[in-house]
């Protein structure tokens, strides 16, 4: 396959060199059910031929000119059916968050002039219909899912669509790997939504490249389990490598049903994003602090043996000898949970905690963290699996096709095929991020050994005190979550005398602490004002300033009771934290430490 292909292409590759009887499969009324390469290649055209019938598409040229789909739907099949049938005839498919709220999905549809849009569950069709009267460019709203009162997609396929069928196969012909296939919108942690426009060209490179560069668990019987919002590009990013590599797809039925869902698929790999790793963790930690007697002792001592492991250096062969031992008796339990099969996981979207990277890895268990924003399609860099990949902490090796160079101040920049098209209607912005066709991530970084590229924060997360000094609050935050009483964290002080912090204590871990120290626990909000609770966390805090240089220790904190969550309005669709927010929301608390 050339260089300058369309992602739909990969489709037709798979179908012509090797066709799989489960592409994609998902879970219907309690089945798994599965989706030949031929089937999907057969909806992918009849819901193309659809489209052109309700007047969309085969416009070629111009991203103004391209007429808008938007999906807002949790993954399944039919979401990556519907964006290779909207690639193949020119139509820019829009996909936005199911969690994203009413005025964020109305200025997008607005701002990109959405015609149709294809939804699941009645949440988000009832999301749609309450400001569907403020958008005069919708058409009609189609579900996935057959639900009172709106159209159900498959009544566009399996209508007489065979004069339409033969328009696909010329339109398809005529576009352009330059051709815009996606705008996606990121939100980030402050203002208004903007736009990333990516061609064809820009995510195909990047899958050959990232493809190349790592090397993915390819005998064409690979599974992957896919969980991360389709509509985020780290994952769309992933399915078009498993189209393009042979690895069949299927679909967690929900965020919930994980633990049972790899059990089923057994899958070779996943993606996932840190927040979801840390809860995986402190499952498998507070399973084992109930255990007892010796098998207590060797769970914490196969534990304490992960923490120390270099996959740079051996440390010799006593180690790797206790370390073979903890396998065979602790962490093959880690393993049947994750369905046995795991060769691995990347991770991505945020910092994860070197610790849980590097006891996962020891315990055969391979997480490989990767980095790049969406405006370069994504991937930038990622810890392979080739012989001296990865080094823990760092997000790896700059992949094939990328130059990456770094400002005075550390900020990183990244030129190559994959670097997006421009922000949709938005010239000014585009012109302050991509600076002579280089583009300016807004993430400070250093070269590791001259060649493992390592995250230290981003550009706008970075303080000053009122003393002048610099704190970089990410890397004191991931240091914290260290801790098994430490769920959540925000360090502050820009502008003050010196560095605070915000912590949402982890309850299931401190009720069991308050437990053995016989102090009653009541409620939340009683819990985080006792004393010898708040002593507990002096002390924690303490501790973790040993490792930091004296401006940036935390001199004052404050507990809150309850954990932030994308429904509550603190984190992003991806589990970071939108920092304004919790400014804005926790102003009291702040106030108290800065008192």
């Amino acid at each position: 396959m050339n260089e300058q292909s369309r992602i739909f292409d990969f489709l037709y590759d798979q179908l012509q060199r090797f066709p799989k009887q489960d592409m994609l499969a998902t879970k219907e009324e309690g089945k798994w059910v599965s989706y030949s390469t031929q089937q999907v290649e057969e909806t992918v055209l009849r819901l193309s031929a659809a489209l052109l019938d309700l007047g969309i598409g085969g416009k070629v040229g111009e991203v103004e000119q391209q007429d808008k789909v938007a999906i807002i739907s949790r993954n399944r099949p039919e979401w990556l059916m519907l964006d290779l049938a909207c690639q193949q005839i020119g139509v820019i498919l829009c996909p936005i968050y199911p969690t994203t709220n009413v005025n964020e999905i109305e200025f997008i549809f607005n701002d990109a002039a959405i015609k149709y849009v294809f939804v699941s569950g009645e949440d988000i069709l009832e999301k749609i219909n309450s400001i569907k009267h403020k958008i005069p460019s919708l058409i009609n709203i189609y579900s996935f899912d057959q639900l009172p009162k709106v159209d159900y997609w498959k009544e566009l396929i399996n209508k007489n669509l065979s004069s339409s069928i033969e328009k696909v196969k010329n339109i398809k012909e005529t576009i352009l790997a330059t051709q815009c296939a996606t705008i996606i919108y990121t939100s980030g942690t402050t203002g208004t939504p903007k736009g990333v426009m990516l061609s064809h060209r820009n995510l195909v490179s990047n899958v050959m490249n990232a493809t190349k560069s790592f090397p993915f668990p390819v005998n064409r019987t690979g599974r992957a389990l896919s969980f991360l919002p389709l509509n985020h590009i780290f994952e769309k990013v992933a399915s078009y490598i498993y189209i393009s590599t042979g690895i069949s797809i299927y679909y967690a039925e929900t965020l919930d049903t994980i633990g049972d869902n790899l059990k089923e698929v057994k899958p070779n790999l996943f993606t996932t994003v840190p927040r979801l790793l840390e809860k995986v963790y402190e499952k498998i930690m507070l399973k084992g602090a109930e255990l007892t007697g010796i098998k207590k002792k060797l769970f914490f001592w196969s534990v304490s043996l992960a923490e120390q492991y270099d996959n740079l250096k051996s440390k010799g062969l006593i180690y790797n000898i206790k370390l073979s031992i903890a396998n065979k008796l602790i962490f093959s339990k880690w393993r049947e949970g994750l369905g046995n099969n795991i060769e691995c996981i990347i991770t991505g979207g945020a910092a994860c905690q070197p610790r849980l990277i590097r006891i996962f890895t020891a315990a055969k268990i391979p997480i490989f963290e990767g980095y790049g924003p969406t405006e370069n399609s994504p991937v930038i860099s990622v810890n392979c699996r080739k012989k001296g990949g990865t080094k823990f902490g760092t997000v790896g090796l700059v992949i094939d096709g990328q130059e990456v160079k770094l400002q005075e101040d550390g900020e990183i920049c990244v030129k190559g095929p994959s670097v997006m098209m421009g922000y949709y209607k938005r010239p000014d912005l585009t012109a302050e991020t991509i600076i002579d066709g280089w583009l300016h991530t807004g993430d400070i970084g250093v070269f590791e050994d001259g060649k493992y590229l390592k995250i230290t924060d981003r550009k706008k997360e970075l303080f000053k005190t009122s003393g002048g000094k610099y704190v970089a609050p990410q890397a004191i935050e991931n240091k914290l979550k260290e801790s098994p009483f430490v769920e959540q964290v925000m360090v502050v002080g820009a502008d003050q005398k010196f560095v605070g912090a915000l912590i949402v204590p982890s309850i299931p871990n401190l009720k069991e602490w308050m437990r053995l120290k016989q102090i009653p626990f009541t409620t939340n909000e009683d819990v985080v004002n006792n004393p010898k609770v708040l002593a507990l966390y002096k002390e924690l805090i303490e501790s973790f300033n040993t490792f930091f240089n004296h401006v940036e220790q935390i001199k004052k904190f404050e507990l809150l009771p309850n954990e932030w969550s994308i429904e509550t309005g603190e984190m992003t669709p991806k589990l970071s934290m939108k920092r304004k927010v919790i400014m804005e929301k926790y102003k009291n608390a702040i106030d108290r430490i800065y008192q």
